[in-house]
């Protein structure tokens, strides 16, 4: 539907099944140095996600939006047993480069990648579920990137049923998304947060478009000043990198009700603003919800 509007990507994408928007592989490849490299994830996020995680006493991770690896390759690095998923290869290029670097490593010889659909999800991965995970994480917002292609949000029900599948009685999942309760209402895209990498001097265009009287599209040009990437042969080439990504644009009250209708009443539903309680910030960059599933042994 979209796409039909208003070019929802850069070039080079996929034009069937869920949109790899990072297909054109710079993309992939600007965006690995915006979120953050492996050696220095943005501090907040990287103390908030392992805390949840240990505190919760995961050892079993599933990764279902890893794009490069970042996140996967800093919990195989903190001992967890993790398997990643995505539906974009160019961006799984990267993480599977990094597994082969540290193949001599037991820990990432182990680590499971595999390039998988939201939508089909649990079909794609049913043997490796097992009993199913202690966590599934989804972060990044990279769950708005999954478009409402039919109008009432149907593949994104389903995929956060597949989610549910996967996460074992008892375990959780982590998923978040931008607030764009703000972004609807001021046309504005903070530039900087504390989700990425805050070394880049970045700027985001923001556009939103409108489908019978509601927002059914934003579209954010990113522009990445790379030039503190010496080392960075390919940065040589273009110092400054402009691309373009488009997202659902979830609401935070609907977002919570599918949720909640996914993993059911007797499970329990926490947010977090920024990686805090929510109401502790006015006015969040992100939101964070923990949805731990219903065991009945507990």
């Amino acid at each position: 539907m979209a796409q039909n509007v208003i070019n929802t990507r850069t070039q080079g994408a996929a034009l069937e099944g869920m949109k790899d928007q990072y297909a054109d592989g710079k993309a992939a490849k600007v965006w690995e140095a915006f979120i953050g490299d492996k050696n220095s994830r943005t501090q907040n996020y990287k103390n908030f996600l392992l805390g949840v995680l240990r505190r919760k006493g995961c050892k079993r991770i599933l990764d279902v939006a890893c794009g490069t690896g970042i996140d996967s390759i800093m919990l195989v690095e903190e001992g967890f047993e993790v398997v990643s998923v995505d539906a974009s290869d160019k961006m799984l290029k990267y993480a599977l480069k990094s597994r082969w670097a540290r193949r001599r490593d037991s820990a990432f010889d182990k680590w499971t990648i595999e390039e998988a659909n939201w939508v089909t999800l649990y079909d794609d991965i049913e043997d490796l579920v097992g009993d199913g995970f202690d966590a599934v994480i989804c972060l990044g917002n990279s769950f708005a990137h999954l478009l409402d292609n039919f109008g009432d949000q149907r593949e994104q029900k389903l995929a956060l049923r597949n989610f549910e599948k996967c996460v074992k009685p008892g375990g959780f999942l982590l998923i978040d998304h931008r607030n764009y309760d703000n972004i609807i209402d001021s046309g504005e895209t903070a530039a900087k947060s504390i989700y990425y990498n805050p070394t880049h001097t970045t700027d985001i265009k923001t556009s939103v478009l409108y489908v019978s009287g509601k927002p059914a599209l934003v579209t954010l040009d990113y522009l990445i000043d790379l030039s503190s990437d010496k080392e960075d042969r390919w940065v040589e080439e273009s110092q400054v990198s402009e691309f373009r990504l488009s997202y659902y644009p979830h609401r935070l009250k609907v977002f919570t009700h599918m949720l909640e209708q996914a993993f059911g009443e007797n499970s329990t539903y926490q947010i977090f603003g920024d990686f805090r309680p929510l109401g502790d910030i006015e006015t969040p960059n992100f939101y964070i919800h923990l949805v731990e599933k219903y065991s009945s042994f507990f």
